[in-house]
């Protein structure tokens, strides 16, 4: 039975058009921005060089390895050393033959230079390909609230299910403390907390991590307290069956019919605040890439639109999307769409 209303499910949200084809484009999004390493480098894919074969993604090698003069790293794209790998072999670049971090010294106007064939999307203030820049800022966006919406889910979880289960006072503390809690103005908590410690991956993900979990509490709270007092949750504390293994195995479930539905809009906050605090630049230190560092230089630089244009339209088709697949599964997830016919 349970297979037949999750392939009813299925249906109702593939009979969405919209919402089905947004989780391919995403799926699609997801995978280039996880190849991004292959897709934008300035370090080529593959170099065959006086019969040996090298592979620079996986290891470094100095400038002398092909022919050049200094122990330093070697710079690929410079046309001395390209006319050197060129006169006993070959090299493979990526199709973009930039990273984020790239500063391109060939520019035939000054930085923030406008698109052109070579530069797709044109360079920011430092002379960085914006296009290389988009796709690992959309790389870290999309780990970044992957990561924190599911921890942010079990935290949420967890509580919610305390609180809806046991009950009574703990149910009455702990919606209080959720509502201290979440009347806290989170947006400056974070600036100052980001100011304070050093601004890493991981140290901005545990400062919303603090604040994101609340968002999920209601909605389990809900589900475990009109499913705690029905006759089977009964009837198994009447056998002896633990608290947690019937929370575990009776009740969450149903919660996660809730938990799925506003996954897509918990990924979506994610993604936001990020942005926020990238743009007022208490995020990712530099120069990594962000969609909201990137949008910040388009405030910063009104005369080269093309910086503002591509983080606005990159980050609001990447929440469009999400906000569209949130939509396809609530609708599938609502009750009265189990009895619709195939």
């Amino acid at each position: 039975m349970q297979e037949i209303f999750t392939m009813r499910r299925f249906q109702t949200f593939k009979a969405n058009h919209r919402a089905y084809l947004s989780l391919w484009i995403f799926g699609i999004l997801f995978l280039l921005c996880m190849c991004a390493e292959i897709l934008a480098n300035d370090k080529p894919l593959f170099v065959r060089y006086q019969g040996e074969n090298y592979f620079p993604l996986l290891q470094d090698y100095p400038e002398t390895t092909f022919g050049g003069d200094f122990e330093t790293s070697a710079n690929y794209n410079d046309p001395y050393l390209q006319e050197k790998i060129a006169q006993k072999g070959f090299m493979i670049m990526p199709l973009i033959p930039y990273s984020y971090d790239s500063v391109i010294y060939t520019l035939e106007s000054p930085a923030p230079s406008a698109p052109t064939l070579k530069n797709l999307l044109g360079t920011d203030d430092l002379g960085r390909d914006v296009l290389a820049r988009l796709l690992y800022g959309l790389k870290t966006s999309m780990l970044f609230g992957i990561v924190l919406t599911f921890f942010s889910s079990i935290l949420g979880l967890c509580i919610g299910a305390i609180c809806g289960y046991f009950g009574g006072k703990v149910d009455l503390i702990g919606q209080r403390l959720i509502e201290i809690w979440s009347g806290m103005p989170v947006l400056f908590v974070l600036i100052i907390f980001a100011s304070l410690l050093k601004p890493t991956f991981w140290s901005i993900l545990c400062i919303i991590l603090l604040f994101s979990w609340v968002f999920l509490v209601p909605f389990v709270r809900a589900e475990f307290l009109k499913v705690r007092n029905l006759d089977y949750i009964k009837a198994a504390k009447m056998l002896g069956v633990s608290h947690i293994r019937i929370m575990l195995h009776h009740i969450l479930p149903n919660a996660l019919v809730a938990v799925l539905t506003y996954l897509p809009f918990i990924l979506c906050g994610s993604i936001t605040t990020l942005a926020s605090l990238d743009f007022l630049g208490l995020g990712l230190p530099p120069p990594s890439a962000s969609l909201g560092e990137i949008l910040a230089q388009g405030k910063n630089n009104l005369n080269a639109p093309w910086l503002g244009l591509s983080g606005f339209f990159a980050l609001s088709i990447l929440l469009c999307l999400l906000v569209f697949i949130g939509e396809g599964l609530r609708d599938a997830m609502r009750t009265e769409a189990i009895g619709i016919k195939q």
